[in-house]
């Protein structure tokens, strides 16, 4: 299999690319670096097992590179949710004309299959949870979910006009190694720099689902070569949920802290754009086959002393 991963260097492509060089799929990285790292392809750029075209993809000149492609993961993001309301039109750029652009390289050069990450957020606040995929009305509040939900739309009309296959996967909060930012990476740094006292946006009281990153990209291959119809979408997650402040306790436990102050920013989230509750129904990916191992508080720990262990 030749696969393409856009965002191959970054947090979550840099574990699928990973994954599919165990498989023995030959892969190349299309990545800006402006977020991404060389360092987490490193060895497999060194053994040739994996090719880098380092391209802005709202640029052109790395189109060519899609030719003989059987499919086509597209990570390539803006995935700051809070940063959104700051730079909406960037976000706008980055995530839905980036789609537009990699959709029209499929076209040109006949790939015939997209697997594409997008988020739970894309939901908005839900009435119903755990939340399904077939809930409706998707409101987004954020423009990051409303750029998601954009180039889920527009995914789905080249795959039904132009007959491309594809498969959309809508995430909970996905953590572990070479994350660089969420509540995690972020409650780490604010103690390192002091460790008496923890500063937790809105009143600690969110509560979300969480899964490693791992167990992420199993499921997002699982399903992609599992799907049963032309165009399928699914969530990617835990069956269970934690909240902000007994993240924060595993994460002051683990740096061996003790006598810690919370304070907080008030409200019941964190941003503009935040949501507070979040629980995604996985029954679709179940009823495929695929099940996470462990759950929100299990996967935030692993993350926390992988967290630790990077520093």
């Amino acid at each position: 299999m030749f696969s393409i991963v856009t965002g191959g260097a970054g947090f979550i492509g840099s574990h699928l690319v990973d994954l599919l060089v165990r498989r023995g799929d030959r892969v190349c990285v299309i990545d800006s670096l402006s977020s991404g790292n060389r360092v987490h392809l490193s060895d497999h750029l060194d053994s040739g097992r994996v090719e880098l075209i380092r391209a802005d993809l709202l640029s052109d000149g790395w189109q060519g590179a899609c030719a003989g492609a059987e499919r086509i993961f597209h990570l390539a993001a803006n995935p700051d949710v809070r940063g959104s309301a700051e730079t909406p039109w960037s976000v706008y750029e980055n995530n839905v004309t980036a789609t537009m652009k990699v959709l029209e390289a499929m076209r040109e050069h006949g790939v015939p299959e997209i697997s594409f990450t997008s988020t739970s957020t894309v939901y908005g606040e839900a009435s119903v949870i755990p939340t399904p995929e077939e809930y409706a009305p998707m409101v987004p509040i954020s423009v990051y979910g409303a750029s998601k939900l954009a180039s889920e739309a527009m995914i789905s009309s080249y795959c039904h006009t132009y007959g491309m296959r594809g498969s959309i996967f809508r995430f909970a909060n996905i953590i572990g190694p070479r994350s660089n930012h969420g509540v995690i990476f972020d409650f780490i740094r604010k103690l390192l720099r002091d460790p008496t006292r923890l500063e937790i946006l809105g009143d600690g009281t969110q509560t979300k689902s969480y899964l490693s990153v791992g167990a992420c990209v199993e499921a997002m291959v699982f399903a992609t070569e599992h799907g049963p119809d032309q165009y399928n979408y699914y969530n990617i997650g835990s069956t269970d949920w934690i909240d902000v402040v007994s993240i924060a306790e595993i994460i002051v436990e683990e740096m061996g802290l003790s006598d810690v102050a919370f304070s907080f920013t008030g409200g019941d989230r964190g941003w503009a754009g935040d949501v507070p509750k979040m629980l995604l129904s996985i029954d679709r990916l179940q009823k495929l086959g695929w099940r996470p191992k462990i759950g929100s508080a299990e996967s935030v720990r692993d993350a926390v002393r992988s967290g630790l262990s990077e520093l």
